[in-house]
């Protein structure tokens, strides 16, 4: 499907939908703590035991659980509804950060941080793909859809901006638990507020009859692409984070690290907000391509920069990569993906990114502890380039077919219901 919409409407238009601002405002505050999990744990673990190669390894646990349970949390989502899977979730959060809290002030051994990381990783409420999945029911068949998901995006990063901001104040200026205590607290009352919305989550369709050719959204080809795509976007986001952590802690400047993750997301806040405005005339597939062979170039320079300016300035240009590559991806899934399975296949997305961002996070905090500083950043060059001639390999399975039909036995059984 090309994007061959000269006159599509803009973000003012989106935002007059009916019913969009009951999701959006109680969605913003629901994912705004996901952007504070990571690098609470990195800076809580790196004090209590003075290693980043441990403060990686108890946040990689924590990404590789989110990322293995999350398009679980999606699947149940599509066939029971969101706020059955929120509700519960956003309980074993609260508790399971809680615990791991406590465990690292106490010194606890490494394994019982581990112990403790998997749950606190597996029930993240999967606040974002659930609001795309809500404009998705909002906007089906649409050219808002393409805006839509560069509005998610810019959210997205928009909490990436503050979130690590915040984290990082905290845990610097106020105690090295307190980012962890204020993401499962805000993680609670987000996650309930975002639940209690029941009017415009995704309706459920019973049927015991019907027969769906894709019942999984991971068995769609380009599903498939994408996932490894969205893996070396996550390497960018763990190396990043690990990296830049040790380099300003490496110049004695700690609190510096919140605002270069800043300056690196509010470049990709501020080209998302420029992609979605563009009435796009190239096919989504070669969009794709092309922004991704961009972002692979900028973050093969991370490595040699050696000062806080060069840092700010590559930064900004690897996040200005980014923003266009998640856009087009999430995009893609709206053609790619039959809509009964559209919240699992976004959470396959989000949890790819958590678990490439997992595996950079582990990574560099080994490089950083083994060599020089700033060697952690050589992770989102491999991540990015190993993504890269994936894309190129298999580039073809992101062209859409014609959806298969679903097939009932019986006439009138498929009977859609708001499931609390």
């Amino acid at each position: 499907m090309a994007s061959t919409v000269t006159a599509r409407p803009g973000y003012g238009q989106l935002l007059r939908t009916r019913g969009a601002w009951t999701f959006l405002l109680p969605g913003f505050a629901a994912r705004q703590p996901f952007a504070m999990l990571t690098i609470s744990i990195v800076l809580l673990v790196q004090h209590t035991t003075g290693s980043y190669g441990a403060a990686g390894a108890a946040a990689a646990v924590t990404g590789v659980s989110m990322a293995l349970f999350a398009p679980y949390s999606g699947r149940l989502a599509d066939r029971h509804g969101q706020r059955a899977v929120l509700i519960p979730g956003v309980l074993v959060h609260t508790a399971s950060g809680l615990t791991l809290t406590a465990l690292a002030l106490s010194h606890a051994p490494l394994w019982a941080l581990f112990a403790a990381a998997v749950p606190t990783g597996a029930s993240v409420p999967q606040v974002g793909p659930m609001v795309r999945a809500r404009w998705g029911v909002k906007l089906q068949g649409s050219p808002l859809m393409t805006t839509a998901a560069a509005f998610e995006s810019v959210t997205d990063e928009l909490t990436f901006v503050f979130g690590p901001l915040l984290a990082t104040a905290l845990c610097t200026a106020v105690d090295p638990a307190a980012g962890l205590l204020t993401e499962s607290a805000l993680t609670l009352l987000g996650g309930l507020l975002f639940a209690a919305q029941k009017s415009t989550q995704p309706l459920v369709t019973l049927d015991r009859h019907a027969r769906v050719e894709h019942g999984s959204a991971l068995r769609v080809p380009g599903v498939r692409v994408l996932i490894v795509t969205f893996l070396g976007i996550g390497s960018v986001f763990g190396g990043m984070q690990v990296s830049l952590a040790a380099f300003t802690e490496s110049i004695g400047e700690p609190g510096l690290n919140g605002v270069l993750y800043g300056v690196f997301a509010a470049g990709n806040m501020l080209s998302g907000i420029v992609c979605g405005a563009i009435a796009w005339k190239v096919a989504p597939q070669r969009r794709l391509v092309v922004g991704y062979g961009a972002l692979a170039l900028v973050a093969s320079g991370l490595w040699a920069a050696h000062s806080v300016l060069a840092l700010a300035g590559l930064g900004l240009l690897v996040g200005m990569c980014i923003a266009p590559a998640l856009i087009t991806g999430y995009t893609l899934v709206e053609s790619l993906v039959p809509a009964g399975a559209r919240t699992e296949a976004f959470t396959w997305l989000t949890g790819a990114v958590a678990l490439g961002q997992a595996a950079a996070v582990t990574a560099a905090g080994q490089l950083e502890d083994r060599f020089w500083n700033g060697a952690g950043f050589l992770v989102p060059m491999v991540g990015t380039l190993l993504a890269l001639a994936t894309l190129l390999a298999l580039r073809s399975r992101l062209t859409t077919h014609p959806r298969t039909r679903t097939v009932a036995r019986g006439v009138g059984h498929r009977v859609p219901v708001a499931v609390d």
